[in-house]
């Protein structure tokens, strides 16, 4: 099932002159990124990564039209998505994310578009205590 949008990831020629947009014009902030072998930056908007950045280079091999690399959706239950993308014989790839235990697949739409679908481990429920 989806959940919400996750990111966005935009390709850009100059990482300095992206920060400066996004961090001092917008005013989201730089924050933490997972061991992706790739450099770039991670935008935050209160404790969310809204927007992603690598720099043009990094999309090598592919055909990326335009700045924007991808988009993602937040998703539950990848074993249900990956049967539902077999069974459609669609193409995806699916992998865990660098030191983490968000796993992503990644699937072109029929116009072109890269969507990622990530999934979160499960958060554990706090227990609620009440006073006696």
């Amino acid at each position: 099932m989806l959940l919400s949008l996750g990111h966005v990831t935009v390709l850009s020629a100059d990482l300095g002159r992206t920060e400066r947009f996004y961090c001092d014009l917008l005013g989201m902030r730089i924050g933490p990124r997972p061991a992706i072998p790739l450099p770039g930056r991670w935008f935050y908007v209160g404790d969310e990564a809204v927007v992603h950045v690598l720099p043009r280079t990094a999309a090598p091999g592919r055909d990326v039209e335009g700045v924007i690399d991808h988009f993602a959706l937040n998703a539950e239950d990848r074993p249900a998505f990956e049967q539902r993308l077999r069974a459609a014989d669609q193409p995806f790839e699916s992998r865990r994310l660098a030191d983490s235990s968000t796993w992503q697949i990644f699937l072109t739409d029929p116009d072109g578009a890269r969507v990622e679908l990530t999934f979160a481990a499960p958060r554990l429920a706090s227990k609620e205590i009440h006073p006696s």
